[in-house]
């Protein structure tokens, strides 16, 4: 009856056992990696979970820290290892990555993090041929398209973090200035994840009742600008206090990878590959999309008014003209 609401990905043909332990690797022990793993540990996200680094040393460390937690809460059996130890996982979720300075935008990383997947890529490949790929790494868009090349696996199985962290700061400085709970608002940041992101103002709604009208307020407009400077520019922001982002984004994608290990099929707002929409294809970017066990299984056929459907193309050509640059 609903069909039309979804484009359909091709899904791979995947072989799951439902009694297996459920098993994730984070390839990148890094301020965001350990988030990530702290965040999925702390809400019982995986059976089992293995880190992956090249300094080993400080890696044992980071696990020996986090097992002597255990106690605390639900069982967890946490690695620290290589990727031949991460054979038949479930989800590899790839932190690793040139740090983004302060003043360095996520799309001047591109090349240098291009680099660090054809080295990663094929081993992953090897060793977790039926995983679930996702990126965290930025500049993410760019670097989902290159991971999705390089491996040949199938577009479902490739998704980057995208814009869940926008979104998730839309939707909290939205609702932090309406004095109501984020979770009852439904907003969302879409195409890059970066300056050239869209507010998806024309769907953005509390309980039905949309917030942007055409007659409203020129003080309610400036409001609203105000909260989508602050939600683009914050990690801006916070890298120039602490020099890094980490822990909101470790929330971020302990929320993707149970929407993937417990085949939940929730709308997100992930970056994946564009075939057609708007006039942007071939191209990796953040739309609302059905997040399973398969991966990305669907998109959802949403509708833009003039002015989001122009930004959404800048975008995308924005993220196609740093692709056309990079040395597969």
């Amino acid at each position: 009856m609903f069909d039309s609401l979804f484009t359909a990905n091709p899904l791979p043909d995947l072989k799951i056992d439902p009694l297996r332990p459920l098993k994730g690797v984070i390839v990148g022990a890094g301020q965001v990696g350990l988030a990530c793993a702290y965040a999925m540990m702390i809400q019982n996200v995986l059976d089992e979970m293995v880190l992956v680094d090249i300094n080993q040393d400080k890696l044992i460390g980071e696990v020996m820290d986090l097992e002597q937690g255990m106690s605390f809460v639900q069982p967890t059996v946490i690695k620290a290892g290589t990727m031949a130890d991460a054979a038949g996982a479930d989800v590899v979720i790839i932190t690793a990555g040139a740090a983004q300075r302060d003043g360095e935008t996520r799309l001047d990383l591109v090349q240098k993090n291009v680099e660090i997947l054809k080295k990663l890529i094929p081993d992953i490949v090897t060793h977790c041929p039926e995983a679930i790929l996702l990126l965290v790494s930025n500049p993410v868009d760019v670097l989902t398209y290159a991971a999705w090349k390089l491996s040949g696996l199938p577009q479902a199985r490739v998704l980057g973090s995208g814009t869940v962290l926008d979104t998730g700061r839309f939707r909290y400085l939205l609702a932090h200035r309406m004095g109501i709970d984020p979770r009852s608002l439904h907003a969302y940041i879409i195409g890059e994840h970066g300056d050239s992101e869209v507010p998806f103002w024309s769907q953005a709604n509390v309980g039905g009742t949309y917030l942007y009208t055409e007659d409203m307020a020129t003080d309610d407009r400036q409001a609203m600008d105000e909260i989508f400077q602050q939600t683009k520019n914050a990690a801006y922001e916070i890298i120039k206090r602490k020099g890094y982002t980490n822990f909101a984004v470790g929330l971020a994608v302990t929320q993707i990878v149970q929407a993937i290990i417990r085949d939940q099929n929730r709308v997100m707002t992930v970056s994946c590959i564009i075939d057609e929409i708007f006039g942007v294809k071939d191209v990796c970017l953040s739309v609302p999309a059905v997040v399973g066990r398969m991966g990305v299984s669907r998109r959802v056929n949403f509708s833009l008014n003039s002015l989001e459907q122009a930004q959404l193309q800048h975008s995308a050509q924005t993220l196609r003209d740093v692709i056309d640059q990079i040395t597969f």
